[in-house]
């Protein structure tokens, strides 16, 4: 099992991203949320397996039509029993 947070910079807000990124888990069953940053990041954390978790940071990295992904940083935190994946408010 693998849990991570995820940093993304670029044009990545305004562009479906964080439903790009929702789908992308479900298609995976990796639980965890995502949401834009007033910084103009997007934020996400990700807990699963760690093929399938690989498979959306990979996907997070592409981004949707739309998107310009300039750089996705991860960093590892402790694990979450957290179920689903939502998208949650700006902070």
């Amino acid at each position: 099992m693998r849990s991570v947070r995820t940093s993304t910079r670029g044009r990545v807000q305004g562009v479906g991203y964080r439903w790009f990124a929702q789908d992308a888990a479900a298609a995976h069953a990796v639980t965890g949320w995502v949401r834009n940053r007033r910084d103009g990041t997007v934020e996400a954390e990700l807990h699963g397996a760690d093929a399938d978790v690989q498979a959306v940071l990979d996907a997070l990295k592409q981004g949707p039509a739309g998107a310009q992904v300039d750089e996705v940083t991860v960093t590892d935190v402790p694990a979450s029993s957290s179920g689903g994946f939502e998208i949650r408010a700006t902070i």
